[in-house]
């Protein structure tokens, strides 16, 4: 199947035994009649494992092209599954301007437990390897970075990882599936914050994990089990339907954003505009060889520089909503540097370039036309 048929029936094979539902039963129990002890249909008990939970795995590991999929209470939770494949004395190279909540898990909790983070720019792989030791276990690598929008070269990523018998895991949630496929390209872990695009809607969290290889996928199922931060079937069956519109939802992103940055980057009260489909944006040309599109992600800062100047713009926006998150059909703006990355330190925050004039935009669904309309007047 290609993706656009994946969207809808990757996975999704097995119809409902009871009735032949056409959308997988929402699973609400926590456990399962047993015929004897351990003569079960594959489910006893939710934490293990939950039908509706499944169907969404398997819908997962379809899109992605992997061979098995791994659904978490939140992106987070997912990340955290990853970390517990390390013991104390192990290193970690991650992509320098990460995520705040990536950012927080790593150097606040993790850290504490013995394992080293190298928070390195990867914009050009090769100076990755310079922090390569015997120690070493994983890159981690955001792409498009969060808010900067950088583009790492996976591709270069996988050889230089495999060169050094390493794991490669990427954060796959600004791209999706739909826009980039990471294990095609040499990875061995995606992980998705599905609450984003994947759900769509803003009505879920959770997040996911997919790999092709059968052993880190024993590795990582036994920690989802034995840890349990696992979703519920309910959040399972929202980001199902979820999926089932991605391919339809992410071209309007697509189109919005293009049209959006466009024009951002005419206006003389703004300053950089960061969106990976400009020709002058750094490693554009490996974004259009590894992505089919360049999304509905944009950064940008006032031409003030001034906290102030972002902040009253953000305040003026009517049909752009201020708020945590991304990814959804409603067009939403949010301001790093005191909400998604605050957590970060401001000198880690200035030295990837999350200045306090930054506005990060995730672009919605709406009329192209309309969201102009409303950046031009708060701009204006």
């Amino acid at each position: 199947m290609k993706f656009n048929t994946r969207t809808i029936h990757g996975g999704q094979e097995n119809t409902d035994p009871a009735y032949g539902s056409v959308m997988p039963p929402i699973y609400q129990t926590s456990t399962y009649k047993q015929s004897t002890p351990g003569g079960h249909k594959g489910f006893e008990y939710s934490r293990s494992a939950n039908p509706t939970r499944a169907a969404l795995e398997r819908s997962l590991a379809s899109l992605e092209n992997g061979k098995y999929g791994l659904a978490f209470g939140s992106g987070l939770a997912a990340i955290d599954a990853v970390l517990k494949l390390f013991k104390s004395g192990d290193e970690i190279i991650s992509t320098g301007d990460l995520y705040g909540g990536s950012y927080r898990l790593f150097t606040k909790i993790f850290e504490n437990f013995g394992i080293k983070f190298h928070l390195v720019n990867m914009q050009n792989a090769g100076d990755v390897e310079q922090y390569i030791n015997e120690n070493t276990k994983l890159i981690w690598v955001e792409t498009p970075t969060n808010p900067m929008m950088n583009i790492i070269d996976l591709a270069a990523m996988s050889r230089i990882a495999k060169k050094h018998n390493l794991l490669l895991a990427v954060d796959n949630t600004f791209a999706t599936p739909y826009l980039q496929q990471p294990l095609e390209l040499g990875a061995d872990i995606v992980m998705h914050s599905a609450t984003k695009y994947l759900g769509g809607h803003s009505d879920v969290v959770l997040g996911g994990l997919v790999v092709k290889d059968k052993e880190l996928a024993e590795k990582l199922y036994f920690i989802q089990k034995s840890s349990g931060a696992v979703c519920g079937p309910q959040d399972s069956f929202l980001v199902l339907r979820g999926i089932k519109t991605l391919h339809l939802r992410m071209q309007r992103h697509c189109e919005n954003g293009e049209v959006i940055a466009r024009f951002l980057k005419g206006h003389p009260k703004v300053g950089k505009v960061y969106w990976p489909g400009f020709e002058d944006h750094p490693n554009h040309d490996i974004a259009q060889n590894q992505m089919n599109g360049f999304g509905g992600m944009i950064s940008f800062t006032t031409a003030e520089g001034t906290l102030e100047s972002a902040v009253k713009l953000v305040e003026k926006l009517k049909i752009f909503t201020l708020a945590e998150s991304l990814g959804g059909v409603e067009s939403l703006a949010g301001h790093p540097a005191t909400m998604t990355h605050a957590s970060i330190p401001k000198e880690e925050r200035l030295r990837t370039g999350i200045v306090d004039s930054l506005i990060r935009l995730s672009v919605g669904i709406e009329d192209g036309e309309d969201l102009v309309n409303d950046l031009k007047q708060a701009l204006e």
